[in-house]
């Protein structure tokens, strides 16, 4: 199958909808604002969403978020997306897709909660609680969720691979101090490994993921990459969503010991290092960026 982007408009969904749930034909169906990079969605009506993958490889998460969101969800602090049905391919769009019930609230930042420490900590227990769920059967890492929770050296074609990220940090040189990147890359290959049994992972706690209203924490979406492994992955959120003065309080209601968060800031940065373009000019984009990576590889 091509791994071409699907491109996914306003007049596909509406064919989609009215041939597969004709009870829902007559609402009204609106792109939302911000878009993913490997999923589209639309609300429909008032109270729902329709999500649907852009590329081959994402399809297996309409079927893993179909089957286990329902199990985790009355574990969870925090809603979660709740699927309501889910869609078969057509003759113009090639892969399954999900319809969910609509959850309010815009994207996570610092400056849109009222108390960021605060915040910080319902993150964390949000994560713990998901890790407390059994996570006997649950997916292990594979092509569809982006290999989320497999060792720092593992050979599969995580974010984390050697490859990749020495790729992501060459290209940054004369940029950055691209000396002090790879160290934190090869402190994670030298921590120790996880040692205990997988857990329950989300995958990508970043801040488009998140979502906040009324100045607090509201929802985690996009359960996409869910997977059971090493918790160090779900460590993202430490650098791209929390700053240095509330990553102590992360980590300290987290329990983390020290080999995890090695780990983690192998998995933060591939979420908080740039591209060469971010880093152009003096924009307030170039300059957010640089302080997310300066924060990771200040950190220990």
């Amino acid at each position: 199958m091509s791994d071409d982007a699907v491109q996914v408009d306003v007049p596909v969904v509406r064919r989609l909808i009215a041939a597969q749930f004709p009870g829902w034909a007559g609402l009204p169906i609106v792109p939302v604002a911000t878009q993913g990079v490997d999923n589209v969605t639309f609300r429909l009506g008032d109270d729902m969403s329709v999500r649907l993958p852009r590329f081959a490889r994402w399809e297996g998460q309409v079927a893993r978020e179909q089957r286990w969101l329902p199990r985790l969800a009355p574990h969870l602090p925090l809603p979660v997306p709740v699927p309501l049905a889910q869609g078969e391919p057509s003759a113009e769009y090639p892969f399954p897709w999900s319809v969910y019930r609509w959850l309010d609230g815009e994207r996570a930042s610092l400056d849109r909660v009222a108390d960021p420490r605060r915040a910080a900590v319902e993150l964390a227990e949000f994560l713990l609680a998901l890790r407390r769920v059994d996570a006997a059967g649950g997916p292990e890492p594979e092509w569809s969720n982006g290999f989320r929770g497999v060792p720092v050296d593992d050979d599969r074609d995580s974010a984390v691979h050697a490859t990749r990220m020495r790729a992501r940090i060459a290209a940054l040189d004369g940029l950055v101090d691209t000396a002090a990147v790879t160290a934190v890359w090869e402190a994670a290959l030298a921590a120790p490994p996880w040692d205990g049994p997988p857990v329950w992972i989300h995958g990508d706690p970043a801040p488009g993921n998140l979502l906040v209203r009324d100045g607090r924490l509201a929802a985690v979406i996009d359960f996409g990459t869910m997977a059971v492994g090493d918790p160090a992955c779900d460590l993202i959120a430490a650098w791209a969503f929390l700053d240095a003065d509330t990553r102590p309080v992360f980590r300290e209601t987290l329990g983390v010991d020290d080999a995890t968060w090695a780990r983690g800031r192998a998995w933060g940065l591939t979420a908080v290092l740039p591209s060469p373009d971010e880093l152009e000019g003096e924009s307030a984009r170039a300059a957010e960026a640089r302080s997310r990576l300066g924060g990771l590889v200040a950190d220990r």
